[in-house]
Parts: structure tokens; sequence; C-alpha cells
């Protein structure tokens, strides 16, 4: 499926160099929260939890890969939730990572429910054709729990990552400083009483400054964000920023240029017209500052029962364009690239989208 279909150029669509899927057909019926990396040389690697459907036992980590010009292969699974007495618990939220001329790293969690699972991580010296044995991270370590770390100047990984359990939503940073062998938990940032927070996304500002933003509860409406100004070591307090979130996980990237790119549902969970608790449309916007947003692209739309587009993964590519994953209607994976140089954007004032300019049309559904 591509973005040139013969129809006369959208203004509204500007940007968009590809869409497809990342696979049609499967032998497992349900597919969610997925994550992309690029390998040296261009090749793609994505992976996602697929099977009968979220918290069923039988959900593994699927993989697959794109040659550049190529297609994506066949999922495989590359790591279950099968223990040492032969019981299975279901797998959860992928992340691809690859420090600086390292392994490629795969985090992923096992467990009955977010609030009572715990992470694991594979890893690959061959990019991902084959993979080392699982190993459970330490306690008090959970891994990247939605969204891709990033690495500093100096070899530093920050890994975003959050907790479900009684204490309520808890957004923490781990951080390693020998290549992702061993991690320290930097502690709770946020106040779960005044924002309960979860799936944090990094941005990297001038001057070291590091940015985060949340995905939030229902009751608190607004993605939430917290900035540290020494390398991710100290956070400030948390507080909203002025766009929407149904309660659904976002992802963003820091392009190369210098400006932002944030991938999210620009609606409220109980918004009329926005679909599956406000999962039924998928925006793009740009930031210079990453404090004021402004609207670049839909990507999906639809406002049908149990339909949604949710969980993106964003990354920006060697070449400079942009690759979105995210899920569709958990039946599917779609990817998207995007030419960032040729985003049309339009101001988000006071958290409002500009659809007069950037209309909320329906996709084209396969």
């Amino acid at each position: 499926m591509s973005a040139d279909t013969g129809e006369k150029p959208r203004a509204h669509r500007a940007g968009i160099v590809l869409e497809e899927f990342i696979y049609t057909k499967a032998d497992f019926p349900q597919s969610h929260s997925a994550t992309i990396l690029e390998l040296e040389g261009g090749e793609l690697l994505s992976a996602f939890f697929g099977g009968t459907h979220e918290r069923h036992p039988d959900v593994e980590i699927r993989l697959t890969r794109k040659k550049p010009g190529g297609k994506w292969t066949t999922p495989v699974s590359v790591a279950d939730g099968v223990q040492s007495k032969g019981n299975r618990l279901p797998t959860w939220n992928p992340v691809l990572f690859q420090e600086r001329g390292g392994e490629v790293m795969l985090f992923y969690k096992v467990g009955p429910s977010p609030s009572e699972w715990w992470g694991m991580v594979k890893t690959s010296s061959d990019g991902g054709r084959t993979w080392s044995k699982a190993r459970r991270l330490d306690d008090k370590i959970i891994g990247p729990v939605k969204n891709k770390p990033i690495q500093l100047k100096d070899g530093t990984i920050i890994s975003s990552s959050s907790t479900e359990g009684k204490g309520g939503w808890r957004v923490h940073i781990e951080r390693s400083t020998d290549g992702g062998k061993s991690w320290e938990n930097l502690g709770t940032i946020n106040n779960p009483d005044k924002i309960g927070a979860i799936q944090p996304t990094l941005l990297t500002h001038p001057g070291g400054r590091i940015q985060m933003l949340c995905r939030t509860t229902s009751k608190a409406g607004y993605i939430s964000q917290s900035w540290s100004e020494d390398g991710g070591l100290t956070w400030s307090e948390m507080n909203f920023t002025e766009l929407p979130n149904n309660n659904s996980g976002i992802d963003a990237v820091t392009l190369k240029d210098g400006r932002h790119l944030l991938v999210y549902n620009h609606s409220a969970r109980a918004q009329s017209g926005m679909g599956h608790k406000g999962r039924g449309v998928l925006n793009v916007a740009i930031s210079k500052d990453g404090k004021s947003w402004e609207a670049a692209l839909v990507l999906d739309y639809i406002n049908e029962p149990e339909k949604q587009y949710s969980y993106p993964a964003v990354i920006q590519t060697a070449d400079g364009l942009v690759h979105i994953v995210y899920t569709w209607h958990r039946k599917r994976i779609k990817h998207v690239v995007v030419d960032p140089s040729k985003l049309k954007t339009y101001p988000i004032t006071d958290g409002s989208w500009p659809s007069d300019k950037i209309p909320l049309v329906k996709s084209v559904e396969q």
C-alpha cells in the first residue's frame, strides 16, 4: 500500500513517502505494540507481540525484517513466556535497541498483567538473525517499557520505564554506563497522586537537556512532561502539556535538524467522533522547542466501534526519513515512511487540532 495511488497530491498528506502493512496474513489473529530499529546498511527490524489476544498465554514476540527496497519478511517468534516448570505466561511490549557499535538488544516483558510483569532481554550479534538465551533483568529493572532508549555522547544509555502496581502509575529512568550490561533505577519521577503517568518517550535538546513526554491516566487527559538538566540523573516536577492524551501510548524522536516529532492520538478518551476509546485517530506533530507544537499529519482516522490506531513507535533513519509503526485494529502492524523536510505544519492553539488545515479524513481501509 503506497502513498503513490495515482490520486492528485493532497496538501494535508504532504511528506508521506510510503504506507504499507508489515504483514497481511499470519497464524495469529491479533498483534500490538510494535517497535522498529535501523541496522547498519539500512535494513530495518520490527518486533511486536502477537497471539490470540492481549494477556493470552500464547502471545509471543514476533520479529520481521526489511532490506532497503525489499519487502518485510514473514514474522517469526523470537521470545515466549514459557516458564521453567512448563507453565506459560503472555509476553508484552518489545523494544529493539542497539548501542553504538554494539549488539542488538530485544527487551520485552513477561507476566500475567502489566502490574505483575518483569523485564527480559535477549541480544543478537548478527543483526537479529539469531538470539542469545533470554535473561531476566535484575529486580527493580523493567527495561524500556514501551519506547526506545537514547544514548548520550559519553555512551550512557538512558532508558525510560514505568510501573503500574498498587502505588499507582509511576515513571522512572533506568541508566547504564557499561553498554547495557548493568542498570541502575534512578527512582520515581512523578507523584502518582497528582499525575499518574507511564510509558515515557525521550527527546534531546541543546546543552544536554532531556525532555520526557508520557502517557497519562484517563482522569488526567493530557500528555505530561518532565525535564532533566543533568543527563537524566534528576528531573523537574511533572506537569501537563497542552496536547491531549486518551490513555494510550505515544512515541517521539528528535530529528537531525533539531526539531522534535511526536506521534500520538490527538483525542480525549471519551471524545465524540474519535472512535474506540479515542484511538480512532493517529496524529503527527512537530516542535522546535518541545513546548509549542504544530500539527503535521493525520496518519489514520476512523470512527467505528472497536477499530483503533495506537501504540506508535518512531525512528529517523540514516537517510533522514522517519519510520513509524503502529497497531492497526489489533489485526496488523502498519508502517508509514515520512519525509520530515516536506511536512506542512500548522500551529496547535490551546490544544486544538487545526482540522481546517489538516482534516480528519476517513482512512482507506484494506
